[in-house]
């Protein structure tokens, strides 16, 4: 029958290991081992997804609140990032001039902020830091938040290109504020000058709130509506901000001067509290 005489003791043995390890599955004891190994495996599996669970939470949540932390120490002074629309609609010829709303706009921005000279003479304790931030359907940092100058804001400007794209608004304010937790100041201005509608990225009205709640009020916002609706920007007042119209080139220049000198200039303006004044070191005689 082809069956060797030799191979029945290992036969016999593989027979003998089989019965055994059947008797000690069926035991009490066995069944016991097997279903606390079992218990302990499904444990450590659970407790695995868990802890991956929790350092995908503790990183999301790390990197969310880092998004408003300052870069380094905060003190005095007020920084500001002008946010300047550069879509297509602003190669438009603006209402009452010759020239585009972009070169009018740019212009009445330089012009604007020549203030700062002589805010700065008066205090130059207070540091007055700028940065500008250009946006059409993509969004660029022109000038990142830096101490005011008033040559490198004009070389600045003179580097934004012809207007063209669409006009992603809430993107490019989530941009300045990236700038704004740069500065190195306790204050923050946001400064937007635009003459349209969002039609990319993020909705601004969703990023004013976001930035309002997570900033607690740190981070202040100020739109201005250039030769368009100022209403389409109402959601700026729900978060202690405001909005002005600027239907001509006239109009937006004075409403820019307007609200970078109160909101902007009006501490650095301010004589210092007496009460805050360092007392002299007193001289030997």
């Amino acid at each position: 029958m082809g069956l060797r005489l030799t191979s029945l003791p290992h036969m016999a043995e593989r027979a003998r290991s089989a019965y055994d390890l059947r008797r000690m599955i069926r035991s009490p004891t066995w069944s016991t081992h097997l279903a606390r190994a079992a218990l302990a495996s499904v444990l450590i599996a659970a407790g695995a997804c868990s802890a991956a669970s929790d350092d995908v939470g503790d990183t999301a949540s790390a990197d969310s609140t880092s998004l408003y932390k300052a870069v380094g120490d905060e003190g005095l002074g007020v920084s500001v990032v002008i946010v300047l629309d550069n879509s297509g609609s602003m190669g438009d010829r603006a209402e009452g001039d010759s020239r585009a709303k972009a070169v009018v706009a740019r212009e009445a921005i330089e012009q604007t902020l020549t203030a700062t000279d002589a805010a700065i003479a008066k205090r130059p304790d207070f540091p007055v830091n700028v940065g500008i931030v250009r946006f059409s359907d993509e969004v660029k940092t022109v000038l990142p938040v830096q101490r005011y100058s008033r040559d490198t804001i004009s070389a600045a400007l003179a580097r934004v290109p012809s207007p063209h794209g669409g006009t992603a608004i809430g993107d490019a304010m989530d941009a300045a504020r990236r700038e704004l937790y740069r500065s190195g100041t306790f204050r923050k201005v946001m400064l937007v000058v635009t003459d349209g509608d969002n039609t990319d990225g993020r909705d601004p009205a969703d990023v004013a709130a976001e930035i309002a709640r997570r900033s607690e009020g740190g981070v202040r916002m100020y739109f201005i509506a250039f030769d368009t609706d100022a209403d389409k920007f109402a959601f700026v007042r729900d978060v202690k901000g405001d909005v002005v119209t600027a239907q001509n080139s006239a109009a937006l220049r004075s409403s820019l001067a307007s609200l970078y000198e109160s909101k902007v200039l009006a501490e650095s303006v301010t004589e210092p509290d007496s009460a805050a004044r360092v007392p002299a070191s007193p001289t030997s005689h």
